[in-house]
């Protein structure tokens, strides 16, 4: 593995960690079948190192891998706080293509998919929104929208209200107190962030901001592939959240999935076997 540490210009630094894939499974390209490099992103307040184990299993399969890290998480640094203004929209369009010129340059002949898990997958589907044909897919797991419309049951109103407590609380603060509160594991963040992530939860659209395009209206025109995977046993992203972010891709072909094993929010990315094996299927359908 190697790690290429990312200077942005607020001076942040954002790792992105590359694992080539085992040379003895390694996918030859071929002009119907170019060779995948499969980008994770990160969910909120989850380390991209949390994630080794998951690329090193795709590595194994001859898929290069990286993991880029989300501002202010893991070994990002600073950490966020009250100067911190960044939110959806300054990471798809600054780091992320930061990020994914660090895989280019690593991977020159492979094509990125971007995995997004979580939060991950909806900054992903932002991002692909804004480049439109230079991904050769989108891979979401567990990962839909906060929308309180799209949970069942208490879950429903607990988001609305809690999400609206999580902005309030982080604009008296000027960042979100995650390492001091410890709710929903989010961690320490941006203001900006958390405001965009609670806007999202209420109103069910993509409005961060400072956006200088409608990524609702560009959403709803990509037309690249999806593999939408949703996991048995997760309360934070169940089906039907998942089914509100795929919905809003309605020019897109997606290949819907269950994982049937009871393995949670966050526990596939430790126990990778079967997750990958679908992914593994999928990207040879390509």
């Amino acid at each position: 593995m190697e790690t290429v540490p990312i200077q942005m210009p607020d001076g942040t630094t954002i790792p992105v960690r590359l694992v080539p894939a085992d040379p003895a499974h390694v996918h030859r390209p071929t002009p119907d079948a170019p060779r995948p490099v499969v980008v994770i992103v990160p969910g909120l307040g989850i380390p991209g190192g949390y994630y080794d184990l998951f690329a090193a299993e795709l590595a194994a399969r001859g898929f290069d891998a990286a993991i880029g890290e989300l501002r202010g998480q893991g070994d990002s640094r600073p950490r966020p706080s009250a100067m911190s203004r960044y939110g959806y929209h300054e990471l798809v369009s600054v780091d992320f293509p930061a990020i994914f010129s660090v895989v280019r340059d690593r991977f020159p002949d492979s094509t990125p998919y971007l995995l997004g898990h979580s939060m991950g997958g909806q900054l992903g589907v932002c991002y692909a929104a804004r480049i439109r044909g230079r991904l050769g897919g989108l891979i979401l797991i567990a990962s839909g929208t906060p929308y309180y419309r799209g949970f069942r049951g208490a879950r429903s109103p607990g988001i609305l209200v809690g999400s609206a407590a999580m902005s309030l609380t982080a604009n008296v603060a000027g960042f979100w107190p995650g390492d001091r509160l410890d709710f929903g594991g989010f961690g320490r963040q941006s203001r900006v962030l958390i405001s965009d992530w609670s806007r999202l939860a209420r109103t069910g659209r993509f409005d961060p901001e400072g956006a200088d395009i409608d990524y609702e209206e560009r959403i709803g025109r990509l037309k690249l592939p999806v593999l939408s995977i949703s996991i048995d046993g997760d309360e934070v992203a169940p089906a039907s959240s998942a089914k509100h972010l795929a919905d809003k891709l309605p020019a897109a072909p997606i290949t819907s999935w269950l994982q049937p094993e009871r393995l949670g929010h966050n526990g596939w990315i430790r126990a990778p076997k079967t997750t990958v094996d679908r992914i593994e299927q999928w990207l040879h359908d390509r």
